[in-house]
């Protein structure tokens, strides 16, 4: 018989190397620009928001618990991970998947939860599915942090009859059947649903459809969709694959007219090699640099993409949904592959702030982004062990760049140093920005700047000239650690969190920002 493990026992007996940066050259000073006079549109919230599927201990053991557990808990749903999910003012929460998805059957899961039907999951492990998060504990969860619900909808294996059927439930609020069959299962008024995904990666575990193809499903079922005042959702396509243009080019000018928002998905691995994609503890220097070559990518996928959006919609009607991104390593040891369990450490915290700064740059078009996942999967902001949890370096810069949601980007100019990592195949070198930037005006009338630095051994004396900005006052916080894969363990005494920034001064028109290596900073200026 197999030993079982506890997930922080296992964490805790993989023996890793100190993972130590090597000495700190001498700190060079960067010159940069803020355009206060030149703010662009708003950062959607949404840009925050979060990717919650059936996959592992993602929403079993990670936010439905059961309303007999020994954890503390609102009707089934755990107090602590409400609590630090309202702490860092999770915007949107994507569910029920993800490739989940489209197996999916929204029947199943609604009802008294002992008469609901067990399934097996067939993309997660072959787990049992036993149905007792459904619908309205869903619901019950959003509520309960305060945010809002992004709901995807089975195409590849449902019809569009069952999708206007769980819409209905859902937002109905007359005397119709399925409306009185949401009251006699326990909710009178109706869900607000404000967000509607068509499918889920129809390239691939959705269908694998052609764009051809997928555009003429989502034309069907978007006929059946029923936009009005009682479902007001947002129709957001499944969109392309990281750098699959053509995806985007053919479904906008297919089907353009019909959809609000397209999504798309980008995955960081630090090989780019989804057969050994690296582990998250434990990892060579040079997956440090290869990790943030990778997830730096990102901004050029995005305009790529949007360029396809602007020739078939220049007005610029509909939005980017960058509804799955974060990194993506080889599952931890001794747990269940299906399960995609990893560890999340400064690293993390570090890409997720990286990748803040790239989103900032393209609000005109990118409305929503949602990492994966919320809780023990992937790039998660929670992992827990039973009635254990830890808040992960992901979940701390998720809380730093709080301010952001909602706040007005103003452009900063500067010409970071770049770093390399290795060679591509035609033999040039693979380079990346040492750091990247952004700055919003918050709605509380402070402007924040972040800073994600990605140089594993070296700080950045940043100078930024504020402008037309006058400003006497500058706080804030930093996110580091003295190894490269410093992470908590549900627990245990937390090795990385924020503390007080005291390296930042205000001088001259002058901001400057004396951040170390490998960290995140996040400045409040007044």
């Amino acid at each position: 018989m197999l030993k079982t493990l506890t997930l922080a026992a296992l964490t805790a007996t993989v023996a890793f190397a100190p993972l130590m940066a090597t000495a700190q050259s001498k700190t060079e000073t960067v010159e940069a620009t803020l355009k206060a006079d030149a703010p662009g549109p708003q950062i959607s919230r949404h840009i925050y928001g979060q990717f919650s599927e059936h996959l592992g201990l993602g929403v079993y053991e990670g936010i439905w618990v059961g309303e007999d557990s020994t954890i503390p808990n609102t009707r089934g749903i755990r107090n602590d991970v409400v609590a630090a999910l309202k702490a860092i003012k999770m915007p949107v929460v994507r569910w029920p998947g993800g490739c989940f998805a489209d197996e999916y059957h929204w029947r199943d899961g609604i009802g008294e939860r002992s008469k609901r039907p067990a399934r097996k999951n067939n993309w997660w492990g072959g787990t049992p599915e036993t149905n007792a998060f459904g619908t309205h504990e869903f619901f019950d969860f959003v509520e309960q942090v305060g945010s809002e619900a992004y709901i995807s909808i089975n195409v590849g294996s449902s019809t569009p009859k069952e999708m206007r059927e769980w819409i209905e439930y859902m937002t109905s609020p007359g005397t119709d059947d399925l409306a009185n069959e949401r009251r006699a299962n326990g909710r009178d008024a109706p869900f607000k649903v404000p967000y509607i995904g068509i499918g889920n990666e129809s390239w691939g575990c959705g269908g694998n459809m052609t764009p051809e193809y997928y555009a003429d499903e989502y034309r069907r079922f978007s006929a059946f969709f029923h936009k009005g005042s009682d479902n007001p959702a947002l129709r957001i396509a499944s969109g392309s694959n990281a750098d699959d243009v053509n995806w985007t080019d053919v479904l906008t000018k297919n089907a353009g007219r019909f959809m609000d928002g397209i999504s798309l998905h980008y995955y960081t691995l630090p090989t780019n090699n989804w057969t050994t994609k690296g582990p998250a503890t434990n990892f060579p220097v040079e997956q440090w640099n290869s990790t943030f070559y990778q997830t730096t990518q990102m901004d050029q996928i995005l305009k790529d993409h949007i360029a396809a959006m602007d020739k078939n919609d220049p007005q610029k009607r509909i939005g980017l949904y960058v509804d799955e991104w974060g990194t993506w390593y080889d599952v931890e040891k001794g747990t269940n592959p299906g399960h995609l369990y990893q560890q999340n450490t400064l690293r993390d915290g570090i890409v997720a702030a990286a990748n803040f700064n790239i989103f900032h740059r393209y609000t005109e078009r990118v409305k929503m982004t949602n990492i994966a996942q919320t809780i023990n999967v992937l790039q998660a902001m929670i992992l827990t062990d039973k009635e254990k949890m830890a808040l992960t370096p992901t979940y701390y810069a998720y809380k730093m760049y709080v301010p952001f949601q909602d706040a007005t980007p103003l452009p900063v100019e500067v010409n970071a140093p770049t770093l390399t990592a290795g060679k591509d195949k035609d033999g040039k070198d693979k380079t990346y920005p040492a750091f990247n930037v952004s700055a919003a005006k918050a709605k509380d009338g402070k402007t924040y700047v972040g800073v994600a630095n990605m140089d594993a051994d070296k700080g950045y004396k940043i100078s930024l000239d504020l402008g037309t900005l006058k400003a006497k006052k500058v706080t804030g916080d930093v996110l580091t650690a003295t190894k490269l894969d410093a992470h908590n363990i549900p627990g245990q005494k937390e090795v990385v969190t924020t503390t007080s920034f005291k390296g930042g001064k205000i001088a001259g028109g002058k901001l400057t920002l004396d951040v170390p290596a490998k960290s995140v900073v996040v400045v409040a200026v007044e």
